[in-house]
């Protein structure tokens, strides 16, 4: 295993759950993490902390699903250190619902946030990496990127997208490592945006066993932590209790 040591690890969805916990882990590790958020209240606090654990931070106000927000952001991280190592496409949301309920606007979100924000996440540093002539790519999708569920089907769609585009875009370079997180059901924020009250309670069962947050920063870890020449393209996370379900 090779440390992140010194590594300059951009992060979206940075204010909580994931984003911030993969923040700290490896920051803790030496990275020199740029954290990117909406919430930029969240985003300094978490800084600031990280700092005062000498630790190395800086964040900027990211809307993922603004190619110009994203580009902003990795300019950001890359006037401010020279280079960007690693791209963790973490914004994700999860306004579940059943199909009649026609949520159109949440499904256009869905799409504006994790399929979208993705895509803009890779044009804007794919360019900086292949001029450096190395670089990783991590895309976070899910469980539901492997098998659907009621009340999850755009959710679901825009997470099989996910791993469509990652291995898509493994198999066109050979310098840029790519790799899909899907983590199984994680104790989050993720899904506070439901609004149809039966999915809202389908979520709440489904967390009656999740994981932490840190479980999936540790295969973020994992992933950067290996030898140059290798890829590690794809992970999935559940929790032992989740044997017998898809989630």
């Amino acid at each position: 295993m090779v440390t992140p040591q010194q590594k300059v690890v951009l992060i979206t969805g940075a204010s909580s759950g994931i984003g911030e916990a993969t923040a700290r882990v490896l920051a803790k590790e030496g990275a020199r993490v740029v954290l990117g958020a909406r919430r930029t209240d969240r985003l300094e606090a978490i800084t600031n902390d990280i700092r005062q654990g000498g630790g190395t931070a800086i964040f900027q106000a990211l809307d993922v699903a603004d190619p110009q927000s994203v580009k902003r952001f990795v300019e950001f991280a890359q006037g401010e250190y020279g280079r960007v190592d690693v791209l963790f496409n973490n914004a994700g949301i999860m306004p579940l619902s059943p199909m009649s309920a026609l949520k159109t606007d949440e499904w256009n979100d869905i799409i504006d946030v994790n399929i979208k924000g993705v895509l803009n996440g890779i044009a804007a540093v794919l360019p900086i990496m292949e001029a450096q002539g190395s670089g990783q790519i991590i895309n976070t999708a899910s469980t539901g990127a492997h098998a659907v569920g009621g009340n999850c089907g755009v959710y679901c769609a825009s997470k099989y997208a996910v791993r469509a585009i990652s291995e898509g875009l493994r198999q066109e370079t050979d310098n840029i490592r790519v790799t899909v997180i899907s983590p199984g059901v994680t104790t989050t924020e993720l899904g506070h945006d439901i609004t149809d009250p039966g999915a809202a309670e389908l979520l709440q069962e489904l967390r009656g066993s999740s994981l932490s947050p840190q479980a999936i920063a540790n295969a973020v870890l994992f992933a950067i932590s290996q030898p140059a020449e290798v890829d590690v393209n794809e992970m999935i996370v559940r929790t032992v209790a989740s044997h017998g379900h898809a989630f």
